[in-house]
């Protein structure tokens, strides 16, 4: 019988967003139609006293960061689920739901400044008082995939329309 590792993680930060609900964020950072304002976020990410500033000092420069998160309000996991674009329930591992097996999220955000240990984000999708446990440059030529296939969201994009994303459940 093979023993199951297990991780402990100690975040690096907390991100300072004006989100308080999963209601009140874009599915996507990006996606902000229906939003409160309808303009990408703007957000802090204030790293723990014990992480040296050493650590990012070579962040500047980046245009974009991806950060590692936890879902912290996430209660559970299911096998599916059913997207907020629509259409069938879907095999978690297929989605981008807060609902996973391990409660880890992974989003791309714009970094657009940095003051000693904070820095300055813009297109977050991550609720106000998310723990960060990782953060790694964003480098288009190993990241982005422009033509890569994405599955049942292609057949959504091809009904709905390429990007096509719900505004909140509810009237603001």
């Amino acid at each position: 019988m093979i023993q199951s590792p297990h991780f402990t993680y100690r975040p690096i930060g907390t991100l300072r967003s004006p989100y308080a609900r999963r209601i009140d964020a874009p599915h996507q950072g990006t996606v902000v139609a229906g939003t409160q304002t309808g303009e990408p976020a703007s957000a802090t990410l204030e790293l723990e006293e014990w992480l040296d500033e050493k650590a990012i000092q070579d962040l500047k420069g980046f245009e974009r960061l991806w950060l590692i998160f936890a879902f912290h309000l996430s209660e559970g996991w299911r096998s599916s689920v059913k997207p907020p674009r629509g259409g069938p329930k879907r095999g978690v591992l297929a989605t981008r739901s807060p609902h996973r097996p391990n409660s880890i999220g992974l989003s791309a955000v714009e970094l657009v400044g940095i003051e000693g240990k904070t820095l300055h984000l813009r297109g977050v999708d991550l609720l106000d008082g998310t723990p960060v446990l990782d953060i790694k440059p964003y480098v288009p030529y190993a990241d982005a995939f422009p033509h890569a296939k994405a599955g049942w969201i292609d057949e959504l994009d091809a009904t709905l329309g390429r990007g096509y994303a719900p505004g909140p459940r509810r009237p603001r």
